[in-house]
């Protein structure tokens, strides 16, 4: 496919185009094939960026941080939109409120939070990615949600329009909002208590360390990669049926937590799946329960799933 409008359009609106991205640069696995497009918008020029797609006929999909994904080896079709560069944050302090642009990294979120007496989020010390992301796949731990302090979310629609929900209209559910097909997160308002920063720091890194011992966060991982089942640990279940410490070409299930698989340097996407497939089948054996994914697999068919 020519993409000369679309260089065209990009280098007027300054924005950042790249052909051939590989995207094992920008995922904290370090897998994946190259995307046709890398696209690096700010949020103002994203919906006449969209309405340029749109028009030329070039299929997209939107990532934040590259966290709790698998790109497969052959890459992508048409082009990535990153929003690391939709990274603006508004506070307002007397009112306990945060705006946040879906690119914003959760981490710098949460200690803008910890800097100015603003408690909800230290929940989730540790979790990598973006705004965007957390919110589309309601990110949590330590019994924190980030449900637990969204107020309002704005969407830019595939019409172009802006649409504002609540927290109440986003349905959210365990690692998973209703967001209507095809909008985009654009930012959200997230809705915080006062508290002395020494507390919630003091709170922050109590989670951090048990992170850091219960988890592989120095090893790059997509995060967890089943979703749990009712009442029962995936890590668990992977563990009793004798997966952890099994491995598949440069793809390790994690001897530190076993629903994390590690990249132990020069993993595919390949390697991945059949390393998923190999510890579903193993639990489903044992326990009789299917494991469903909670990393989304990305890219051009052709290997395994």
């Amino acid at each position: 496919m020519e993409y000369e409008l679309l260089r065209e359009f990009c280098i007027s609106r300054s924005i950042d185009i790249r052909f051939n991205e590989p995207m094992s640069m920008h995922t904290s696995l370090k897998i994946g094939g190259p995307a046709d497009v890398a696209l690096f918008p700010d949020e103002p020029s994203l919906p006449e960026l969209i309405k340029t797609l749109t028009g030329e006929g070039v299929p997209y999909i939107v990532i934040g941080g590259g966290t709790n994904i698998l790109v497969k080896d052959r890459g992508i079709d048409g082009a990535v939109i990153f929003t690391s560069k939709m990274n603006n944050i508004t506070l307002n302090a007397e009112r306990s409120t945060l705006n946040a642009e879906a690119g914003c990294s959760l981490q710098k979120v949460i200690n803008l939070c910890i800097e100015h007496g603003l408690s909800g989020m230290e929940g989730l010390a540790g979790i990598p990615g973006s705004m965007g992301g957390a919110i589309a796949g309601n990110a949590g731990s330590f019994g924190c949600e980030i449900k637990d302090v969204v107020k309002s979310v704005n969407l830019l629609m595939p019409n172009g329009g802006i649409k504002e929900l609540s927290a109440n209209d986003m349905s959210f559910q365990y690692r998973s909002a209703k967001i209507p097909s095809d909008s985009i997160i654009l930012s959200a308002v997230l809705s915080l208590k006062k508290d002395e920063p020494f507390e919630i720091k003091k709170r922050f890194t109590g989670f951090i360390n048990e992170k850091k011992s219960k988890q592989p966060v120095s090893k790059p991982s997509a995060g967890c990669v089943f979703k749990n089942p009712k009442d029962i640990a995936a890590g668990k279940l992977i563990d009793d049926a004798g997966c952890k410490g099994m491995r598949m070409g440069d793809i390790d299930v994690s001897a530190i937590h076993a629903n994390f698989f590690v990249n132990a340097g020069n993993g595919t996407c390949d390697d991945f799946l059949k390393l998923m497939d190999m510890v579903g089948k193993k639990v489903k054996d044992k326990f009789g329960i299917v494991l469903e994914p909670e990393i989304r697999i990305l890219g051009r068919s052709g290997y395994i799933q």
